[in-house]
């Protein structure tokens, strides 16, 4: 197959001309043909007639896995992550805080002050970043005492004992509402989001809930509500959504790990775009207990953190089965077998070239850095043929945004007006989808994965780059409502979609930076439930790249 990208026609709309072109997507008549025409524009007819073969519309598609070498407990595991990891001036990673504690040089409650005045600091008045949409300082204080309390007395639950953590607000953290960047949810929950009971239980210190695009809708990471989350390397830029303040805060320096959320790279996306790592697990590797509904098909929930290790460490405290959700129900053990191992003869990387390279130059240039630290462990490269990109893209819109909009029909039904004007957009394109657009859709998800798992027997990871370009700048005109740039959305999900459409593992890991200094991030993606793999590359790749500080950013380690 020849490799081709159609261009994306659609204006960028902002100001009056966004809204009224929302206006008019929402009104009855006019509107569904104008979403119609801009639908057929972009090419949807031809994926519409194109057969899915003998695929059904499963919910499932993913193989149940290989147990793994060897079984630690995720404790054992974490702490293995730690102890791997080397120590480094100025890199304030998990293993940093873990030895800082246990060598009396600081302890939680000092650290919780100081990120404290550190966040009061970044995220307050006219410079502000942007990062958080919740916090709880008295608390977070108390499960710092509570944490100091169990190092003094040589007893900590882990080695997250007293770490500081932050959770995008879109799981379930009790006390606190889950708004998912919106105003009207407005209830607090009752009980953690697993992913938040497992983090506590492991003695995390959780700073409070970060802010993220509306409802996760958007790559760009905007908000109209809580502001614009910015780049710690150079806050005119975006951080990539809709994860936006969980990759920030690691940027920043306010803690080693994050936890973010991924229906269409929102994981990925911030990682790349703040320099950080950031880990899209399997497909119910993780799970979502806690999470609102907002894309069931496509949703996953997981770590970035300022290190691969500190990615590994995360992973393996919150990975696992849980019998509170059907997908995360059942799967073999998850595990770090051999991530420490930086020889690489015998895998092979799957790359199509010209796919690779439809990216910025900085960008192409920088992940070509990266496969050649791969390639110098002992890795060889395979050529793979061309993805459909029109079908991959049209499959994703249709699974993701005719649930987001099923998710949002109340509020939608209610009053429209409560969501920004991007994510009226979205939830207009979403209702327009038809029933066989959906079962179309699910049907060529369950096709495009058998194809993907028959294409990786013969490699081990496809690597791509993760975004096309660097943060983009964000477009302080159109604040707070912002506008619609889908060439910028096409740029940031180039690469993206096919893991969320197949469930499969995918990381991405700093590759350097543009001639702006901007971070670019290099994309590895592996079968089901070998994330273990994908760590032990990542690991190779970070060691063989240049790491930098961002212009804004804080040290809480003595």
């Amino acid at each position: 197959m020849t490799y081709r990208r159609a261009p994306v026609k659609a204006p960028r709309l902002s100001g009056m001309a966004l809204k009224a072109m929302v206006n008019t997507l929402e009104r009855g008549g006019v509107g569904p043909a104008l979403v119609e025409k801009l639908m057929r524009d972009s090419g949807i007819e031809q994926w519409r007639e194109l057969s899915a073969g003998d695929a059904p519309p499963v919910q499932y598609p993913l193989p149940p896995g290989a147990p793994p070498a060897e079984t630690q407990t995720p404790v054992e595991q974490a702490a293995r992550a730690v102890a791997a990891s080397p120590v480094t001036p100025k890199r304030e990673t998990v293993s940093a805080f873990a030895r800082a504690y246990r060598d009396g040089s600081t302890d939680p409650v000092a650290v919780a002050h100081k990120v404290h005045e550190a966040i009061e600091r970044l995220d307050a008045g006219a410079d502000r970043l942007g990062l958080f949409i919740a916090r709880k300082p008295e608390e977070v204080l108390r499960s710092a005492e509570a944490s100091a309390e169990r190092l003094r007395a040589g007893a900590p639950l882990s080695v997250f004992d007293g770490v500081p953590v932050v959770i995008k607000d879109e799981l379930d953290l009790a006390g606190f509402p889950t708004t998912l960047g919106t105003t009207f949810r407005t209830e607090p929950a009752r009980t953690d989001s697993t992913v938040a009971a497992r983090l506590k239980a492991a003695g995390a210190v959780i700073l409070g809930k970060a802010n993220m695009q509306e409802i996760g809708i958007n790559p760009i990471g905007l908000n109209p509500h809580h502001g614009a989350a910015r780049n710690p390397w150079n806050r005119g830029h975006i951080t990539g959504g809709s994860s936006s303040g969980s990759g920030a805060v690691v940027a920043a320096g306010l803690c080693p790990v994050s936890i973010g959320a991924d229906g269409g790279g929102s994981i990925r996306i911030p990682a790349a775009l703040c320099g950080i790592v950031g880990l899209k697990a399997t497909w119910g590797r993780i799970p979502e207990t806690g999470v609102p509904p907002l894309c069931w098909n496509v949703a996953h929930v997981g770590p970035l953190g300022l290190t691969v290790d500190d990615v590994a460490a995360a992973y393996a405290i919150v990975a696992g089965p849980d019998g509170h959700d059907v997908v995360a129900r059942q799967q073999p053990p998850h595990h770090l077998s051999g991530f420490e191992d930086g020889a690489l003869k015998g895998i092979r990387l799957g790359i199509c070239t010209p796919y690779f390279e439809d990216a910025d130059p900085d960008v192409v240039a920088r992940c070509r850095e990266a496969v050649r630290a791969l390639t110098d462990a002992g890795a060889t490269v395979v050529e793979l043929p061309a993805p459909d990109l029109n079908t991959i893209l049209w499959t994703h819109s249709c699974i993701i945004l005719s649930e987001m909009a099923e998710a949002m029909l109340p509020q939608l039904k209610a009053r429209a007006s409560v969501f920004g004007l991007d994510s009226r957009t979205n939830l207009a394109l979403g209702r327009h989808f038809r029933a066989t657009d959906l079962i179309h859709a699910l049907r060529h998800r369950h096709r495009l994965t058998r194809e993907l798992l028959a294409l990786m027997a013969d490699v081990d990871v496809i690597v791509t780059p993760t975004t096309a370009s660097t943060a983009p700048a964000i477009p302080e005109a159109t604040l707070p409502a912002g506008e619609s740039n889908l060439p910028v959305v096409d740029a940031l999900m180039r690469f993206i979609r096919l893991a969320n459409l197949t469930g499969c593992p995918a990381l991405s890991v700093p590759a350097g930076f543009d001639r702006a200094g901007l971070p670019v991030g290099v994309h590895l993606m592996g079968r089901p439930y070998e994330e273990h793999l994908l760590l032990r590359l990542g690991r190779v790749v970070e060691r063989a790249t240049e790491r930098r500080t961002p212009g804004i950013h804080v040290n809480v380690l003595p």
